[in-house]
């Protein structure tokens, strides 16, 4: 399995956003204090405004603040809005690959590959992987 970088990258965006949500951040102070590639976040932020999971703000009292609250944005919202298939075989979605005689069965372990990550991501929110000094969370969703 491949996580790749414009998850990540979106993934510690998001929680950089989330530590302060009161206070719109640039993308300078967020590559800064993640240490990612500016050029690369800008991208990231723009799909992620894209699927309004972020919102921005132009001027000089402008940046970014979560498009909605930290725990109701999973990791499994931020992989689909800048990879969109969590999943895939050679670029193909997992939904109807079939294989004949022998490898019939491979299929389906690749689905639940698939399925048991979505259960994974989609039950992990921003606000559950703040440390616990910042959101008062730990864990997955329904954690105190």
């Amino acid at each position: 399995m491949h996580i790749s970088a414009k998850a990540d990258y979106a993934a510690r965006a998001l929680l950089e956003l989330a530590r302060e949500p009161a206070r719109p951040l640039t993308c300078e102070a967020i590559a800064s204090a993640q240490q990612i590639p500016f050029r690369f976040l800008k991208s990231v932020v723009g799909e992620l405004r894209k699927a309004g999971l972020v919102r921005s703000q132009r001027g000089c009292e402008g940046g970014y603040w979560l498009g909605r609250p930290a725990d109701g944005i999973t990791l499994l919202d931020v992989v689909r809005a800048v990879d969109g298939e969590l999943l895939s075989l050679r670029g193909e979605p997992l939904a109807g690959l079939d294989y004949p005689g022998a490898a019939s069965g491979l299929p389906g372990v690749w689905r639940q590959v698939e399925t048991d990550a979505a259960a994974l991501l989609g039950g992990t929110t921003v606000a559950a992987l703040l440390p616990a000094a910042v959101g008062g969370h730990t864990g997955r969703k329904g954690a105190a």
